[in-house]
């Protein structure tokens, strides 16, 4: 087995403002990296994502910032003696999918980089049109979930959207559906419900538009097989095949989040030991409701580029 850990990539949700910043100041791969991502989207995204405070939590901002922020923080571990075709799996959360796809050199950095720009702005513009967000269920079970996503359907869209970890579900639709879920969780055994602060109802039908914008956006664009083991959010299980790649990615913005079973292939694999690049440690907290047993490294910070790979 391969001595390099498997690589997970964060997805929305794990942005922060000045994300990234503190590592283009250490090292000059991540500087040049950031510079490059100006360069090819042609506006300063650095400026957006370090000098603007609550910008960076637009969709469309932050799906490019965290993208060229887990790229920079990779960039850096290659300098200290990571090879990304020896790393034995490649998994990002939702977003981070399109990091996991460049690490696995399945899109180039510029390919992904205007994909997940063009899905920010695809996905703000769907939320804007139909008044929707998301609902964590806290301590529910996938079957509780579906459940609650049928009462919220008599009022709208509402789907589940994420099965993350045991316990850790969520739901997506359109406003008034929520409002009725989030009435009647309790008498299904959720005692906890959590609006997310999100633009929209990510992972639903309510993405539809967005969903097509980027299959006509994903036909365009050159994507190789992975030379390295990548697993789906949609199917939760490895491929190595194009075009399945080209529409799992279409499909992802309205199908759910399988994380759970991604990672429990993975353990079932024998993997047991994960690093997380920057920004935020997000999905080593998620491995622990999976596997406690797991190590998730984290490189959230400069200060733990020396050690990551230990």
């Amino acid at each position: 087995m391969s001595t390099h850990p498997a690589l997970l990539f964060p997805g929305q949700g794990a942005q922060q403002p000045g994300m990234g910043r503190d590592w283009a100041e250490q090292f000059a791969v991540a500087k040049e990296t950031f510079a490059h991502a100006d360069e090819a989207l042609g506006f300063s995204l650095t400026d957006a994502i370090w000098n603007q405070g609550e910008e960076v939590n637009r969709t469309d901002i932050a799906q490019p910032g965290i993208y060229a922020t887990s790229i920079a923080v990779v960039r850096v571990l290659e300098g200290k003696g990571l090879d990304r075709a020896r790393v034995p799996l490649a998994a990002g959360l939702s977003l981070g999918e399109y990091t996991a796809l460049w690490c696995a050199g399945s899109l180039s950095f510029e390919d992904g980089l205007r994909l997940v720009r063009l899905r920010g702005e695809a996905m703000q513009d769907a939320s804007a049109q139909i008044p929707s967000s998301m609902v964590s269920l806290m301590g529910a079970t996938e079957e509780q979930a579906h459940t609650l996503a049928q009462v919220g359907a008599a009022h709208g869209i509402c789907q589940v959207a994420n099965l993350n970890a045991p316990g850790q579900v969520i739901v997506s639709g359109e406003i008034k559906a929520l409002d009725a879920l989030e009435a009647a969780a309790k008498d299904h055994g959720v005692r906890r419900t959590r609006r997310l602060v999100v633009a929209g109802g990510f992972h639903s039908e309510c993405m539809r538009p967005a969903a097509e914008r980027l299959k006509a956006a994903l036909s365009e664009i050159e994507i190789r097989a992975p030379r390295v083991p990548f697993v789906s959010n949609v199917t939760g299980a490895p491929t190595t095949d194009v075009a399945s790649i080209r529409r799992q990615l279409a499909d992802q913005v309205c199908a759910p989040v399988l994380w759970e079973k991604s990672m429990r292939w993975a353990l079932a694999q024998g993997l047991r030991d994960y690093l997380e690049p920057a920004p935020g440690t997000v999905l080593a907290g998620i491995m622990g409701k999976i596997d406690a047993e797991a190590r998730v490294r984290s490189a959230a910070k400069p200060e733990e580029a020396a050690t990551a790979l230990a």
